[in-house]
């Protein structure tokens, strides 16, 4: 047996140890956490809908009418018509001709990957991508070859080796450690080309980018007919869940093929009705993208008079590099004793010598607070 006690000391004298927090109040950038009030920068409540009075109603309207669980699997009788209405909602939203309902994000990218991919078949990811890219890999049987991070010419190698087989590729759309966006236009040339599906996990992007709020693709002003979209709605949606958007076929095949769809419980309805009203506030309230992407600005041009070492982000996600484990957490502690949350990131989530402070901002966030975190961070990083 695996001796677990020594495997977290060591865990523990590298710092790389994480706990877990209790909040102890809904979403906002004023929190009480652990007993403590703070300001947090680290939620992916990206446009401040998770505890949105309208959105909290939707849900509370959606509890009388459909109850608290949804009873069975979608495919049993669990789909109900606030799923079916969010669906079609998600796709007219997303630009394709029909989307599909997961319980989380995670379980949306293992049931593609391994209903499109099988043994013998090859999965190309980003070296940087989501680790539920890269499991997809060993939940399908695929071979995992990885190129590197936003490098389409090592992805156009790495195609040009490959024999004959099923291929996708895969990529973040927002880089949920480093803020920056896949070359998308070159990769949907890339897979065109070398006949692979091409698979974006737009998580970080959706609701953000694009005067619309459609995401990368929108942001590049790329055609809307990739091959697989995959969204969150727990991040700037504010609920919880995800959903895969592409063609007819895709996700009738997705139905009758993807293991994490087919055999898990359907969320609550309630919860569909609540992202139905979020997804209403994501496309008509655009002035919430209007005062993210202000707020971003006044941070960025802060931390640059500051001198701290800024990632080449244009999103919501502002990571402070500062190298070591434990250069990391003694700014995040420094930050949590003057009331400011900011995560330290770490191996293994990210390369070793690259750990950070995650900055996350929110609409919710005021002018006030972004200077506050600022002042924060000048203090810390000056001990």
């Amino acid at each position: 047996m695996r001796d677990l006690s020594a495997e977290l000391a060591r865990r523990q004298a590298g710092h790389l140890y994480r706990r877990r927090r209790i909040s102890e109040s809904p979403q906002g950038p004023a929190m009480r956490i652990d007993g403590r009030e703070c300001l947090s920068f680290c939620s992916n409540d990206y446009l401040g809908l998770a505890n949105h009075p309208a959105v909290v109603e939707a849900a509370r309207q959606g509890l009388a009418r459909w109850g608290v669980g949804s009873g069975a699997a979608h495919l049993v009788n669990g789909h109900s018509a606030a799923h079916h209405a969010l669906e079609e909602e998600l796709a007219d939203f997303a630009g394709t001709q029909r989307a599909l309902l997961f319980s989380t994000g995670y379980m949306a990218n293992l049931g593609v990957i391994g209903a499109l991919l099988g043994r013998g078949d090859r999965l190309f990811a980003d070296r940087l991508d989501h680790a539920s890219l890269l499991d997809g890999a060993a939940y399908s049987g695929a071979r995992l070859q990885r190129y590197a991070h936003a490098e389409p010419a090592d992805l156009e190698r790495l195609l040009q080796q490959a024999p004959a087989g099923g291929r996708l590729v895969a990529t973040d759309g927002v880089f949920s450690m480093d803020g920056d966006l896949a070359p998308l236009p070159e990769l949907q040339q890339l897979a065109r080309i070398h006949d692979a599906w091409l698979l974006v996990d737009d998580a970080h992007g959706f609701g953000v980018l694009g005067e619309q709020g459609r995401g990368v693709l929108e942001h590049f002003a790329v055609e809307t007919d990739l091959p697989v979209m995959v969204g969150t709605l727990g991040k700037a949606f504010g609920t919880s869940g995800a959903f895969v958007a592409g063609s007819e076929d895709l996700i009738e095949f997705l139905i009758q093929s993807a293991r994490t769809y087919i055999y898990t419980t359907a969320a609550p309805a309630a919860l569909a009705e609540a992202t139905r009203e979020s997804l209403r506030r994501v496309r008509s309230e655009t002035w919430r993208r209007e005062k993210l992407r202000a707020l971003i600005a006044r941070f960025r041009a802060g931390a640059q008079q500051l001198g701290l070492n800024l990632a080449p982000s244009m999103t919501p996600i502002q990571p402070v590099h500062v190298g070591t484990a434990a250069d990391a957490l003694r700014i995040g502690e420094a930050l949590e004793q003057q009331g400011l949350l900011v995560p330290a990131i770490r191996p293994p989530t990210v390369p070793e010598g690259t750990a950070r402070l995650r900055v996350t901002l929110s609409a919710a966030h005021s002018e006030q607070q972004v200077d506050r975190l600022l002042d924060g961070f000048a203090h810390a990083t000056t001990r």
